[in-house]
This record gives C-alpha cells, structure tokens and sequence, in this order.
C-alpha cells in the first residue's frame, strides 16, 4: 500500500505520515505537495526510511522528458510517472533514460476521474478499457516497468501482459467511502485479488479521524484477499 500524500504543504504531509504509526513503507508524492515542498521533503521522507512514489505524470517532449527521468533518478526516489498518450518516441526516451538507476517507470494509461463520456470529448472512441489496453501495450513495448490504471482494468491487463509488469493502482475506495471525483474505481480486496501490484490510497486514509486506524484496516483487507496474514 502507498497513501498519497496529496498536501499542500510539507509541514501538513509530515503531520499526516507522524500519524500513520508504521502502517506503511510507501509514501506517494504527487504534483501539488512537490511544487510546494520539492526535493527537500522527498529527502526527509527517505531519510526516515520511506519508499517514494513521485507521481509527477511527466508528459513533454522525448528530450524534456528524459532530462526529467535522469534528474529523479539521481534524486534516489523509487517509482516516478510519465503519460504513456505521450507516444513511443517519449516513452523510449524516458526508458533509456532510467537505465540502470533503480528507478521503475511507470506509464499512466487513463486517468481513474475519466469516464467513457469524457474520452470520447477528447476524441478518443471505444472506451476507456480499450484505451487503456492500447497504451499498456505501447508502454510496455518501449521498456517500461510498470502501469498506472484504474482496478476496473487489472484482470485484463493481467490476462492480456501476464505476471511481470507492475500494476499500481489508484482509485481506491473501502467499502461504504465516498467516490469523490473518481469514476473508475473498487475496493482494496477487489484490486489486490484482480492482480494489482501495489495500491494508492489517498483520501480513505488521509480524511480519516485515525488514518493509522483506516490505513491498518487496509490492510488486513489487502492481506485477506491474498491469504496472507
């Protein structure tokens, strides 16, 4: 389990992870907390001990884009995120780019707030599974090491990419949560079952009066749905 830090400050983040009392190991950073807070609070999370998920969708030219993927790399996070809708040219560039550092690239396939009705505004017809399998299929042919997507589509993707490839999983809501903008989405024990790798969590975990609480319940019911406990 990662939980999404999604703060607008470093001080509010930190109060948030103080919280967790060692629930997790996995911290995601996305866009919002790392212009605020930049490297240095990435730094402060690793210093504790946390696995870093900077979720920055990088999406640019091939060029920009692997100067970006070099400069994570260097920064010692452990997952970071590109838009596989960037193209093949964009998607190999990153790769290559990440080479040997240890850091797993991850390609975003479609966003879990986007529903079938909002693609097709884009332009894009067939749905969003379809989309999604498509680019799947292009990251993975650029050497990528894993994909972001809703759970809707992890039975799929595992079906159609096998074991290999790391699925990480947003859209995340327990039981009985609020959905909040997501369109895509299932619960903890669905989408570790369905295959996925690791699971983001935000807002469940977050918003809770007790996120070390709601974070543990998470997951016991992750563990459950693997046999593990």
């Amino acid at each position: 389990m990662i939980v999404a830090l999604d703060f607008p400050d470093a001080k509010s983040a930190l109060a948030l992870v103080d919280r967790l009392e060692g629930a997790t190991s996995w911290l995601k950073v996305g866009l919002e907390l790392y212009i605020a807070a930049g490297n240095s609070l990435v730094t402060e999370m690793q210093r504790r001990g946390f696995s870093i998920f900077l979720d920055l969708k990088l999406h640019d030219i091939p060029n920009t884009v692997a100067s970006a993927v070099r400069a994570a790399g260097f920064l010692g996070v452990d997952l970071l995120t590109v838009h596989a809708a960037g193209g093949s040219a964009m998607l190999t560039a990153a790769s290559e780019a990440a080479g040997d550092s240890g850091l797993g690239l991850l390609a975003v396939t479609v966003l879990t707030s986007i529903d079938d009705t909002q693609l097709e505004a884009t332009g894009v017809n067939g749905g969003a599974g379809a989309q999604v399998e498509r680019l799947a299929s292009l990251a993975m042919g650029c050497g990528v090491q894993g994909l972001v997507c809703s759970p809707v589509e992890v039975p799929r993707l595992r079906s159609r990419l096998g074991a290999e490839p790391l699925l990480v999983i947003p859209g995340i809501r327990p039981e009985g949560a609020a959905v909040g903008d997501q369109r895509r989405v299932a619960t903890p024990g669905t989408a570790i079952a369905a295959g996925a790798s690791y699971l983001v969590v935000g807002r469940p975990i977050t918003m809770a009066a007790d996120p070390g609480t709601a974070a543990r319940a998470i997951l016991a019911e992750m563990q459950a749905a693997t046999g593990l406990r």
